[in-house]
């Protein structure tokens, strides 16, 4: 048996104009910009990771922002429909006013018997807010723009969209370790064994066909894993299932493997070490553009190719 998961490590998606994107996630949803580098697989991209104060796994939302005209892409089977952040429960008054201030559409509702809020970000990536008592190892963030009391404390969920359930469900309970908690309409919910923070996957039905990934949609979702040894376990078992996982990749922040589940979801399963703090003290985390050692030689290529980029200036909250 391979080893479980605790939960989510990162989600990652595709965003648009890299300052919008940026200063949506800073400024209004008050996270911190832990780490400002490039795609590895292709350096005329920036890699944005936006998380707690300290980049915890299990906080970090991260973008390639492509601004390349006519690269929208668009929601289907096999596809992460939602992100969900976790919020106390007497948070979420706060955050319906806080968004609908700053001209964000939000819903809300109840789901589990917690409360739900629901909005897109500018490039259309759905995200939720969950007013839950639940576990989270977020760090605060004293320079956030929201107040400590009110900050995103990490994920809650993710809500992935496919078209038959099972073959979904049986990676997540045979593979990972999930148990089915429960079902409310066609949301059916898994959580790890271990149950702590992140812990939450829901699979919901789609009639939609199979999307396509470019800008507005989430590019893979990650687990987290111990250590090297735990992801050459899990290859063995996807190879067992054929499912065609990768090698292990080193992402200098943490290794990976990624496999496309059998619902069309890329999932990815990464290492909590050694984080953000290999290339940049904690203090200064994000301020800079980091390349990994084997791609510091091509820095005045890779930088002269990059887009226009403005890093956000939040005012912290108890300015």
């Amino acid at each position: 048996m391979p080893p479980t998961t605790p939960g989510l490590h990162h989600v990652t998606a595709i965003a648009g104009d890299p300052t919008d994107n940026a200063a949506f996630y800073v400024e209004t949803l008050g996270l911190r910009m832990v780490k400002r580098t490039v795609n590895h697989d292709d350096t005329g991209t920036y890699h944005f990771y936006f998380g707690d104060g300290e980049g915890t796994p299990g906080t970090n939302i991260t973008f390639f922002p492509w601004t390349d005209a006519g690269r929208q892409g668009e929601f289907g089977a096999g596809q992460t429909r939602d992100t969900a952040y976790l919020i106390d429960p007497e948070a979420v008054d706060y955050w319906a006013e806080r968004l609908a201030d700053t001209g964000v559409d939000v819903s809300r509702s109840e789901r589990f018997g917690d409360e739900v809020l629901s909005f897109s970000d500018p490039d259309g990536i759905g995200l939720e807010l969950i007013g839950a008592d639940a576990p989270s190892d977020a760090t605060p963030w004293p320079d956030s723009p929201v107040p400590e009391e009110h900050q995103l404390r990490g994920f809650h969920a993710v809500t992935l969209a496919v078209a038959d359930v099972e073959p979904t469900a049986e990676i997540l309970t045979d593979v990972l370790g999930y148990d089915h908690e429960g079902t409310e309409g066609n949301r059916h919910r898994y959580r790890s064994e271990a149950g702590g923070p992140g812990s939450i996957v829901d699979l919901v039905e789609t009639d939609a066909g199979r999307g396509r990934m470019a800008v507005g949609t989430v590019h893979h979702v990650a687990f987290e894993v111990p250590d090297v040894e735990a992801e050459e376990q899990l290859l063995e078992v996807f190879e067992e299932r054929g499912l065609n996982p990768s090698g292990v990749i080193d992402r200098k922040y943490f290794t990976s493997i990624y496999v496309r589940e059998p619902g069309g979801v890329l999932f990815e399963f990464a290492t909590p070490a050694p984080g953000f703090t290999a290339d940049e003290p904690l203090a200064e985390l994000g301020s800079r553009l980091t390349l990994p050692e084997w791609l510091e030689d091509e820095r005045d290529a890779i930088e002269a190719q990059l887009p226009a980029f403005e890093p956000p200036e939040p005012t912290p909250a108890d300015e």
